[in-house]
């Protein structure tokens, strides 16, 4: 869920501590902390240098190794249980419900009666919680790379993983992109990318114009695909230039939402929300509100997303337009 090479004390999960105690200097990639950091997690990503997050530990619950992935799980002081997936903070349980449910229903909620939806990614479970909300849905298919990663969420985030158990939900492990390769044209109302650069075979190809395409394609007219995208903070990123160039493939609305995440570089969180030619989609005033009294698979409402967040998350800063 979270950008950047992470270095820090998670190098691997076979023998490697996940804190060093030892070093009066941390190096952490081509990173080196000028001051000890014992018990102390530093995320430090290569796209946002100069700066690291810390988090301190209490104690490492989980760490192994698959054919895919390395993941760590352990307990922070003040963000709860903590998952590293590669190297990579992917979310923490004090804020992760604000980028699952953002992810989830700027799309859902901008189209009327969404009945097939399709998740790359995602295996945790938390956006499939949150599809469940939509009482419409009829079936969602789940593409995860790694069993291993639901495995790790079900037994440490059984409230998050509550989202396997919707009976509406086929799962598929295997890649992303060849899963894509052997759908229908025309199949979904709506795809959700729960994918970064940084985790894996899927991520590395999401801005690549021809594996967008086939996202296109698996959308029936006027369907809608959202992913996550870079920060408004990051120099080197353009809302325009994105939007014109989704705007090519898909060729309905495009724009560019965003929602504070704490745990994530700049505390912010980026969406990419792409509709296909067909119906008008307005992604700024969401038509298919949820039911406050569906919860779906959960037991209670959404924590961080309302349709008065749904509209404020259109709105850009000078910096950005």
């Amino acid at each position: 869920m979270a950008g950047g090479n992470v270095g820090s004390q998670i190098i691997s999960v076979d023998q490697s501590p996940l804190v060093d105690d030892n070093k009066e200097n941390v190096e952490i990639h081509n990173y080196t902390l000028p001051f000890t950091v014992p018990g102390w997690y530093a995320d430090a990503e290569q796209d946002w240098p100069g700066e690291a997050r810390l988090m301190k530990v209490e104690k490492v619950l989980f760490r192994g190794k698959s054919k895919h992935h390395d993941i760590a799980v352990f307990e922070s002081s003040a963000h709860g249980k903590v998952v590293v997936l590669n190297n990579v903070l992917q979310i923490t349980e004090k804020d992760e419900f604000a980028y699952q449910e953002m992810l989830t229903h700027l799309p859902l909620c901008s189209i009327p009666n969404p009945k097939k939806v399709l998740l790359l990614g995602g295996g945790d479970g938390g956006i499939l919680k949150e599809v469940s909300r939509h009482s419409s849905v009829e079936q969602i298919h789940l593409c995860e790379l790694d069993e291993m990663v639901i495995n790790v969420y079900k037994e440490f985030f059984p409230r998050i993983a509550i989202g396997l158990t919707d009976p509406r939900v086929t799962t598929y492990i295997g890649d992303g992109i060849e899963f894509l390769k052997s759908v229908a044209q025309g199949t979904y109302d709506a795809i959700i990318i729960d994918a970064f650069q940084q985790m894996g075979t899927l991520a590395e190809e999401l801005a690549d114009k021809s594996f967008l395409e086939s996202v296109a394609r698996a959308l029936r007219p006027g369907g809608v695909m959202a992913c996550p995208a870079d920060s408004l903070w990051k120099d080197e990123f353009s809302v325009s230039d994105t939007v014109a160039s989704c705007r090519k493939i898909f060729g309905g609305s495009v724009n560019y939402a965003w929602c504070t995440v704490p745990a994530y570089p700049s505390g912010m969180c980026g969406y990419m929300l792409c509709a296909m030619e067909g119906r008008p989609v307005d992604f700024k005033h969401p038509i298919n509100p949820l039911n406050p009294e569906n919860y779906g698979v959960d037991n209670g409402p959404p924590k961080f997303y309302n349709s008065e967040v749904h509209t404020a998350a259109f709105c850009l800063p000078g910096l950005a337009k």
